[in-house]
């Protein structure tokens, strides 16, 4: 829970911003007393110094050039919001937003101008003092604006460019994989025979526990369910997923129970229910970024086959990757072996299948998309044990069968041949081949 509202914090646009001028601030009250506690002038060159009406014209200066540079970086974060929208994927917005670069760099212009309006607010000739060094301070603080925005015009050059925007998300998919996820060989599974009583409870009544509001599921506190079904000792079964709309007296869990009198009444604690989905940035979401980005790329509007064939594979090498992982269980037992839990999560099939159905369905016509698609089942398979493999030959299936046949030309058919026959071999399903 606490991941997920620093998440939310992190991708407020106003956040980073917000500590810069905090800081500013602080950094101003410093500045101004480091200005009083220098007496002698003298100590200091007097290429540093400035008379009272000198200094007041660097800080107004100072002040209304950082603020048209603020206003100008937000302009460019809006035009490059818009080119999101409209080219790549809504989802994809928050990887700009959320960028540490970005948000700093608006922070340290919103700082800047803050540092030099407070000086110039409070900065007063004095009878002791007719020289102020703090001007210097700001004049420091506006080169180094000067040499970010450089480094943010850049940046924003850098981000617009879909590649790297795709390679960007990859890569902070395949860190959430190897953060979130163990690898196969280091999980020691139960045994099938020890979720026997999910078989003993689909003949049992469960208790219902229903919503309370209409709304989107936004989180399931799953340590919190454990722990209340342990108590209870009882089975619970989420009947939703996160993401999916609830109406009032909708059920949200089910109970299973030998003692229907020791259940409490607050289960609908561990169930958010909110008016609207909440983008979590788990690994599901930076697959579906990516395929939304490739189904962008292959619309009449846009047409760009070669940016979905980067995405179909950028997609093969988070598959592959996650296809070595072991993936959560939907059964959940506690410290004694006993079911308490039942959740609805993906498995490799389901990531698979939505990975590519809606790429396989808009690019079928495509001969080069449908040809990396092939040959990205094929690179996903021969990395992975005999189970993936068998989930990628049962998902090769359903791409053969929407090959438009009558459709390909000679060469086209014969491409495709020497694709499936790879793919085959890959699957362990050579000697199943017949060639389109």
């Amino acid at each position: 829970m606490f991941n997920k509202q620093m998440y939310w914090l992190r991708s407020r646009f106003w956040f980073i911003p917000l500590m810069y001028g905090g800081f500013a601030v602080l950094l101003a009250i410093f500045s101004l007393w480091f200005e009083s506690r220098v007496q002698n002038t003298a100590l200091i060159h007097s290429l540093f110094l400035s008379d009272l009406d000198l200094s007041q014209t660097i800080l107004s200066s100072i002040s209304a050039s950082l603020l048209t540079m603020t206003t100008i970086t937000f302009s460019t974060i809006l035009v490059v919001l818009t080119t999101y929208l409209s080219e790549f994927s809504p989802r994809a917005l928050q990887n700009f937003i959320i960028d540490k670069h970005t948000q700093r760099v608006l922070g340290i212009f919103v700082g800047g101008f803050i540092y030099s309006i407070l000086l110039l607010l409070f900065l007063r000739e004095s009878t002791e003092k007719k020289e102020f060094v703090v001007p210097s301070f700001a004049v420091l603080l506006a080169i180094i604006c000067l040499i970010v925005f450089v480094f943010f015009i850049h940046h924003v050059s850098s981000w617009i460019q879909v590649s790297n925007l795709i390679h960007t998300i990859t890569l902070e998919t395949v860190d959430k994989i190897e953060k979130d996820l163990q690898d196969r060989k280091d999980v020691n599974e139960d045994a099938p025979w020890e979720d026997w009583e999910s078989e003993e409870i689909s003949h049992m009544k469960p208790i219902q526990i229903l919503g309370k509001k209409a709304g989107y599921i936004q989180h399931f506190d799953v340590d919190g369910l454990m722990k209340q079904a342990t108590k209870d000792d009882c089975i619970v079964k989420v009947e939703k997923e996160i993401g999916e709309y609830v109406d009032e007296d909708t059920s949200l869990l089910s109970i299973w129970t030998m003692y229907p009198h020791n259940i409490s009444n607050d289960y609908d604690k561990y169930i958010s229910v909110g008016a609207r989905k909440v983008a979590y940035d788990d690994i599901e979401f930076g697959l579906i970024k990516l395929v939304e980005i490739g189904l962008r790329a292959l619309s009449s509007g846009i047409n760009d086959p070669n940016t979905a064939i980067n995405c179909i594979e950028n997609l093969g090498k988070l598959l592959a990757k996650l296809g070595k992982k072991h993936l959560p269980r939907n059964f959940l037992n506690d410290e004694e072996k006993n079911l308490r839990v039942i959740l609805q999560r993906p498995s490799f099939a389901d990531y698979l299948y939505k990975s590519f159905y809606q790429i396989r369905q808009n690019g079928s016509d495509d001969i080069s998309v449908l040809s990396s698609l092939i040959s990205t089942l094929a690179f996903i398979a021969e990395s992975n044990s005999e189970l993936i493999k068998q989930d990628v030959w049962e998902f090769s299936q359903y791409i053969v069968e929407g090959i438009d046949r009558e459709a390909l030309l000679s060469l086209d058919r014969k491409h495709l041949n020497k694709q499936l026959t790879l793919l085959y071999k890959a699957t362990g399903h050579k000697n199943k081949f017949e060639p389109i």
